[in-house]
């Protein structure tokens, strides 16, 4: 939704400007140019990228109309989670919980958070874990050590979209130049006619610069950073398991444990101790 929004006002402050400085809108409307600029960027994006990375950027582009994937309430329902596995792992024994990871759709403790059984990075990530866990072969430093190597290569990959797109962003105002260059050769082979229709080839041709550059940096370079933030929330999701079951394997209480995994959360996310301890006391009692 806020890319929309920054979308409109970019698009309102540009043309009103434009016509408030008595310029006619219609001018500006050069499809050709449209096509020369966004063809080319999106052939460059073809050819310097492979099919899951052309995929993936698509995807996260739509996913930029759904605003932030992650919210308190979100936060407070993994932290939820966390403490009712430790909890009954601490009461019944690590045995007890290995059920529930092994089918999450049928657990009594997964079933209670479907957001979250529905997003496999986040389910693969703590039934994987839970199951070395369980297994008792790994001390917390080596966990932690196989933990930053996976978490590390997630980032990676959800990177790569956000990576392409940067490019194409820089990309863009050199394919502006190049239609504006096109333009003048067309303004060259026309210097026969009219002052008039020479004048609409230059400004024509001006258009193409202005184009690759509006859509660079007012578009394709702001929707790249935007996904960037939304890869951070992943990451953010996911450190906050890590942290959650590094304190529990280290002997921590599961109320200790997810007071952890709170106090690594962005401060805009982030629940306050009473708002995560009122959660986990209604949780309980339903």
């Amino acid at each position: 939704m806020l890319f929309i929004i920054g979308a409109i006002i970019v698009i309102a402050c540009v043309a009103g400007g434009f016509v408030l400085s008595h310029g006619n809108l219609a001018t500006i409307w050069q499809p050709y140019e449209v096509l020369i600029i966004c063809g080319a960027a999106f052939g460059a994006f073809v050819i310097s990228n492979p099919g899951k990375v052309i995929k993936a950027a698509f995807g996260s582009l739509l996913g930029l109309l759904k605003g932030a994937k992650y919210a308190k309430k979100d936060y407070l329902e993994l932290l939820g989670l966390m403490f009712d596995i430790f909890a009954k792992a601490r009461k019944e024994g690590m045995m007890s919980i290995e059920e529930h990871i092994e089918d999450t759709h049928a657990s009594t403790l997964f079933s209670k958070y479907p957001k979250i059984v529905k997003d496999h990075h986040a389910i693969d990530f703590i039934c994987d874990y839970l199951r070395i866990i369980v297994g008792g072969n790994m001390n917390p430093f080596e966990l932690e050590n196989l933990m930053d190597v996976e978490l590390e290569t997630h980032h990676h990959e959800a990177e790569q979209p956000a990576q392409a797109i940067t490019r194409v962003s820089d990309a863009l105002p050199g394919f502006g130049i190049v239609a504006a260059v096109l333009g003048i050769v067309i303004t060259m082979g026309s210097l026969d006619q009219p002052p008039d229709v020479i004048g609409s080839h230059v400004a024509a041709a001006l258009v193409g610069t202005f184009l690759g550059i509006l859509f660079a940096y007012g578009f394709v370079g702001p929707a790249a950073t935007a996904i960037e933030h939304k890869v951070a929330d992943e990451a953010k999701y996911l450190q906050c398991i890590k942290v959650c079951m590094l304190a529990t394997l280290n002997g921590y209480s599961p109320q200790i444990a997810v007071e952890f995994g709170r106090k690594s959360l962005f401060s805009s996310e982030r629940p306050s101790f009473s708002e995560l301890e009122e959660f986990l006391k209604e949780n309980k009692a339903a």
